[in-house]
């Protein structure tokens, strides 16, 4: 879908985030960035979201060329969520921004509302939401259009781990289904091995490519407590382990 060719990042005050970063993805894959706190993983994230531009390399958007911004679905850390707005016209908020109608946006967002279970809270504000219940309002709204890519920044870290496991469940599920292309930040291992088909490891900061991991885990009930996934776990603490080492 995309490659990140010899990406570099350096902000105004002399802060280098990222350096030479180099990876093809291909469509329909799942890439997990993980590494530790101020390597760049979101700021690589904003680069492919358009919101920030290189320092040096490029990104190759191939052959069908960058996605259009509302072909670009971005799930922020924090929900985001007007507290004005019921459920359902925070999703469709992009989609009127776009122009679409007001029923028809309305009736796209209550359907993928219910898409993540909260079909009978469309009409509610989000201050009557649990936090849960407010992120799966968030990445609603990112999938409302339809977009290509779903660019993910560790939407899950501020819930309690049993809802963290249940939304982890639910956007891999999505993810099957749909095809999508998602790249999902996260700082936690077992999150990363869970929910990815692919895991870039990424240094301290200059962030760069440390470790490239392709696991293969079984679907369903068994991928949280497989060997496989264990024995995933370990290989990335080991990696985390190594990177980290003065």
């Amino acid at each position: 879908m995309f490659a990140l060719r010899q990406v570099a990042k350096r902000f105004d005050n002399g802060t280098e985030a990222l350096a030479e970063v180099t990876a093809e993805i291909a469509p329909g894959e799942f890439i997990v960035l993980l590494g530790p706190s101020g390597c760049g993983k979101s700021t690589l994230l904003r680069l492919l979201a358009g919101l920030e531009s290189p320092s040096g390399g490029e990104i190759d958007w191939g052959h069908g060329g960058k996605p259009a911004p509302g072909e670009i679905g971005y799930v922020f850390q924090d929900p985001t969520l007007l507290p004005w707005a019921d459920a359902a016209a925070n999703v469709a908020l992009p989609l009127r921004l776009r122009g679409v109608a007001e029923a028809q946006a309305r009736a796209r967002a209550e359907a993928a509302l219910a898409q993540l279970g909260l079909g009978e809270f469309a009409g509610m504000r989000p201050r009557g939401l649990s936090g849960g219940m407010r992120m799966r309002v968030s990445i609603a709204r990112a999938l409302v259009g339809e977009p290509e890519l779903l660019l993910m920044d560790e939407p899950f870290a501020a819930l309690d781990e049993l809802t963290r496991q249940k939304l982890q469940a639910d956007v891999h599920g999505l993810w099957r289904r749909s095809g999508k292309t998602v790249v999902f930040v996260t700082h936690s291992i077992y999150e990363a091995a869970f929910l990815a088909s692919r895991i870039l490891m990424m240094s301290p900061r200059p962030g760069r490519i440390a470790q490239d991991f392709r696991p293969r885990l079984p679907e369903g009930r068994e991928r949280r407590t497989s060997e496989a996934y264990f024995q995933l776990v370990a290989s990335l603490q080991a990696s985390v382990e190594r990177i980290m080492a003065p």
